[in-house]
C-alpha cells in the first residue's frame, strides 16, 4: 500500500543523509536570479493592496523557484513564507488561490529539513490543519469537487511536510479530527493523483497503529 511513496521517502532520507556536509552552492548568476526574483515576488505576496489571487500566484512561484534553485534559493525563499503561513490561517478566499499556496508550501519544503522545520515553526500546522475541520454542507456537485481538491492538496502538502520529518510526525498525530477526516478523504475518487495521499498521510503520522 502506497508503495511508491514509500520509496520516495525512503530515497529521500537516502539523499538527505549521503549529502554533503555543505551544499553545493548555485552559481553566482543563477544564485543571483534566484534572489532578486524571489525579493520582486515577495513585494507582491506582501502586499495587501493585490488580489489574494494574485498573492497566490507570487507565493507559487516562489516555491517553484525554491524548489528548483535548491536549499540556497529556499533560504531566500524562507522570510516570505510566514505571509503564506498567514494567509493560509486567516483570509477567507476561493479554492484556486488556496491551491496555489499549498503547493507553493510543498514546492518550498520538497526534501528540504531546514524547510519543514521552518514551516513547523511558522505555524503552518493550524493553516493547515484547519483546513481539515472545514465540514461544510454543499450545494452542488461543483462545489464538493472544488473543496474535495483543496483537501487534496493539503494532504500532498502535509505528506511533504511529514516524511522523514519526526516532529510533524508528533504534532500531527495529536490532531484526532484529522484521522477521521483522512479516513473519508481516502475513500474519495484519487484518479489522476500518483497516491492517495490521504491514505499516504494516514500511514505516514501512523493512525494505523492505534
Amino acid at each position: 500500500m502506497c508503495r511508491s511513496f514509500w520509496r520516495f521517502c525512503r530515497d529521500g532520507f537516502k539523499k538527505i543523509c549521503l549529502q554533503k556536509k555543505e551544499d553545493e552552492p548555485l552559481p553566482s548568476s543563477e544564485c543571483i536570479f534566484h534572489k532578486d526574483k524571489i525579493e520582486e515576488l515577495g513585494c507582491v505576496l506582501g502586499n495587501e493592496s493585490v488580489s489574494i489571487y494574485k498573492r497566490a500566484q507570487a507565493a507559487y512561484k516562489i516555491g517553484l523557484l525554491a524548489f528548483t534553485g535548491g536549499p540556497t534559493a529556499a533560504r531566500f525563499a524562507t522570510p516570505h513564507m510566514r505571509e503564506v503561513a498567514n494567509l493560509l490561517q486567516n483570509e477567507p478566499m476561493a479554492s484556486k488561490p488556496k491551491i496555489l499556496l499549498l503547493q507553493s508550501v510543498a514546492y518550498w519544503c520538497y526534501l528540504n529539513p531546514a524547510s519543514q522545520g521552518k514551516a513547523l515553526s511558522l505555524h503552518f500546522l493550524t493553516g493547515l490543519t484547519n483546513i481539515f475541520q472545514d465540514q461544510s454542507e454543499y450545494t452542488s456537485r461543483q462545489e464538493k469537487n472544488k473543496d474535495l481538491l483543496v483537501k487534496f492538496w493539503a494532504c500532498y502538502a502535509l505528506s511533504i511536510l511529514t516524511c522523514n520529518n519526526l516532529p510533524w510526525v508528533k504534532k500531527l498525530s495529536s490532531c484526532r479530527y484529522l484521522k477521521y477526516s483522512l479516513q473519508t478523504l481516502a475513500s474519495e475518487d484519487w484518479s489522476g493523483w500518483p497516491e492517495n495521499f490521504a491514505e499516504v498521510l494516514y500511514f505516514l503520522i501512523g493512525f494505523h497503529l492505534n
